[in-house]
């Protein structure tokens, strides 16, 4: 597999916590028949992760996680690791803030309108707690 597909580490931990699961989603993307064209984390305030999806006759477009909303998908305008990815025409994935990686390749659209689960404040909610047994379990 294309090890480009998934996250340069990331030099704040915190952003790190999350390139296990991008990682895991982008695998799960390729191996489901998307063509991944790469992925990386995001800014702060709230976490966020790109996975760019390669254009098949049509415009670029990319699957957004963020730790308010969970995943979204759209046209692909402009976006890179430390700069915050901007989409158009912006659906909603259905699910959980935290689908399994094996699941986002078949999650439904949930609508375009926003839908928070939690605030990206909420350092105490065992969010951080999972992602980091994410890292130890990728590690180990």
């Amino acid at each position: 597999m294309d090890h480009t597909i998934i996250p340069s580490a990331h030099p704040d931990p915190w952003l790190d916590m999350l390139r296990p699961y991008v990682a895991g989603t982008a695998r799960a993307l390729a191996a489901a028949g998307y063509r991944v064209e790469g992925s990386w984390l995001d800014p702060r305030d709230p976490r966020d992760a790109t996975i760019a999806l390669a254009a098949d006759g049509g415009q670029p477009t990319a699957l957004v996680w963020d730790e308010e909303t969970g995943w979204r998908r759209g046209v692909f305008l402009d976006g890179e690791q430390g700069r915050r990815t901007r989409l158009a025409h912006l659906e909603y994935l259905g699910g959980k803030l935290l689908p399994e990686p094996s699941a986002v390749p078949y999650l439904g659209v949930r609508g375009s309108r926003t839908v928070r689960f939690r605030h990206h404040r909420d350092v105490r909610d065992g969010l951080d707690d999972f992602l980091g047994g994410l890292a130890v379990t990728a590690r180990g």
